[in-house]
């Protein structure tokens, strides 16, 4: 059984889509379930996340999870945002099938994966300048 918050998160996301200037794009799946979250991200000079959107293809828990990390990481800094975790995802959710909180932790795992692309782009600038 799904909560009030998943199916009205998978009905109506905030953060669908993709984010044009981009500069850290995460993406991260699980083969046993087929569950492929993507989310990009716009990181001030400063390290703030001054947005972040995502394109989920999945069922409504991982549609959800995805969108309520967004919401989560927005206006953080980057050190907030590394300390946002499934159990943040979940609590806010709430109830969901306990073969679907996976799919928080891989909306965990897909902000870790776009920090580290962004620091991985902001090391090559470096390096050609």
């Amino acid at each position: 059984m799904y909560s009030q918050q998943i199916i009205d998160r998978f009905k109506n996301p905030k953060n669908a889509g993709s984010l044009r200037g981009a500069n850290g794009v995460g993406k991260v799946g699980n083969a046993a379930c087929g569950d492929i979250m993507k989310m990009y991200l716009k990181i001030s000079d400063e390290g703030i996340i001054e947005d972040a959107k995502f394109k989920t293809f999945g069922c409504c828990a991982a549609i959800a999870s995805t969108d309520v990390a967004c919401d989560l990481i927005k206006g953080k800094t980057i050190d907030e945002a590394l300390k946002v975790t499934n159990k943040d995802v979940f609590n806010i959710l709430g109830t969901m099938p306990a073969h679907k909180i996976h799919c928080s932790v891989l909306a965990e795992e897909t902000i870790r994966d776009a920090i580290e692309d962004y620091y991985k782009r902001r090391e090559k600038a470096n390096k050609a300048k």
